[in-house]
């Protein structure tokens, strides 16, 4: 793409390129260099270093995994401590190589295509660069493009360096993947910024997050990331990560001075196996109520405060209450979970999760016998009533349900199944005696 006079002189008076010595110790390229001499022989720097295969997405949707052995290290060549990527330049320090035969670009990405040294530095003109460029992306492989773009970014400006990448949508995809392989966030704002990118640009500064350990810290920082421009459900999220944040240190400070304090009994019996903060919605509610269970709603700490200010669905709050209480074998609970009172009074079960469910989970918590068949009783599916009773061995389940469905036959099977001059034998054997039932079999 030919260029005018005054971009030219644009180019010139903005761009941070800075000429390639090999006598320069933090020049970035020599670092990529020394990186290599624990790989490569200095003898035969023209050996094939590795053969890397890195998955790209064209904008039509195609892919493809090039294995092209690439005489080349990836790196981030302004951040040594990133992992590498994509293919640089190297050769050791200090030796003089004519390159005269391959200044062209296309010769330049052809050699770095075959994994062949070759230098980029002799790319000095804005016009040379972007053809550089155009030529490794008409080549369809996504370690060329990606070395390229690094000797871009080193010797371009940001302005110019997004100005061009702008109009050259797969080389910009490339970058936008390259930096957010090697944590380049500050980059990746300013790039998403230029771009009017917004919501992309939102989601890049909220994952930040995820490097801040202190909880405090955190916090405030999500703070800043409610009023950024995401999506309307995006939004929502923030919010209640924010507002969870905030009820867990809470939560956290209190119940580590009463665990310490030893005067409170559930903190007691079951200490604390790890801190609260930074925890799951579901995870936070759990521990709601399996230490908070009986609490005023107007606690932070309650479990229904929780369930009403992060709007959770019925099933999910009963399943992640039954678990807790369960587990504490509080069936006195477990049993005011699931009773439900009409406006006359009368009460009834009821189980939004299904009562097969219940039944397995009281099983997995070793709830009697006694509590099992009360739920299994419950179960509205005949076969899965049966089935659950034989399992989990609620004897006057099967035998009542069989003498209920007049199934002689399969009353008899069971009959072998109990022990001799057991109390369940001597039942079944009375039922069957039975001259009331008309047995369907």
């Amino acid at each position: 793409m030919n260029r005018t006079k005054g971009d030219e002189e644009e180019y010139w008076n903005s761009s941070k390129f800075k000429a390639f010595t090999f006598d320069d110790e933090d020049d970035e390229l020599s670092q990529v260099v020394n990186s290599l001499r624990d790989f490569v022989d200095d003898d035969d720097a023209d050996d094939d270093l590795e053969r890397v295969s890195w998955t790209v997405e064209e904008g039509n949707g195609r892919r493809w995994c090039p294995s092209e052995s690439v005489a080349c290290s990836f790196s981030a060549l302004s951040d040594t401590s990133a992992k590498s990527y994509a293919p640089e330049l190297g050769r050791p320090k200090g030796e003089y190589r004519d390159y005269s035969n391959d200044w062209s670009p296309s010769d330049t990405v052809r050699r770095l295509r075959k994994g062949k040294v070759c230098s980029l530095e002799r790319f000095r003109s804005l016009q040379d660069k972007l053809q550089l460029l155009e030529e490794a992306v008409s080549m369809h492989d996504g370690n060329v493009i990606t070395a390229v773009l690094i000797f871009l970014k080193r010797t371009l400006s940001k302005e110019i360096l997004f100005r061009e990448l702008e109009v050259r949508q797969v080389a910009l995809r490339h970058l936008i993947h390259f930096l957010k392989e090697i944590g380049d966030q500050k980059l990746l704002l300013d790039l998403f910024r230029f771009l009017d990118r917004t919501e992309e640009l939102a989601l890049t500064h909220y994952r930040e997050h995820l490097n801040i350990q202190d909880p405090e810290k955190r916090k405030e920082f999500l703070k800043t990331c409610i009023g950024l421009p995401f999506s309307a459900e995006d939004s929502a999220h923030i919010q209640d990560h924010y507002t969870l944040l905030e009820r867990q240190i809470i939560i956290e400070a209190n119940d580590r001075h009463l665990e310490s304090a030893g005067q409170t009994e559930i903190f007691r019996k079951h200490p604390r196996k790890a801190s609260i903060l930074n925890m799951p919605l579901v995870t936070t509610l759990f521990y709601s109520c399996f230490y908070h269970y009986t609490e005023a709603e107007g606690t932070f700490s309650s479990p229904v405060n929780l369930k009403k200010t992060f709007k959770i669905p019925e099933k999910q709050y009963v399943l992640t209450a039954l678990a807790a209480r369960a587990k504490l074998r509080a069936w006195h609970d477990v049993d005011a979970l699931f009773t439900t009172k009409n406006w006359l009074g009368y009460t009834k079960k009821r189980a939004p999760i299904g009562f097969h469910r219940v039944v397995e989970i009281l099983h997995k918590n070793s709830a009697p016998v006694q509590i099992l068949q009360e739920y299994v009783n419950l179960v509205e599916d005949v076969d899965t009533k049966l089935n659950l009773a034989t399992k989990f061995k609620c004897h006057d389940v099967v035998i009542d349900t069989c003498r209920d469905l007049k199934d002689r036959q399969q009353l008899l099977v069971y009959r072998s199944k109990v022990d001799k001059g057991s109390a369940e034998e001597e039942k079944i054997d009375a039922i069957l005696n039975s001259s009331q039932i008309r047995w369907k079999n």
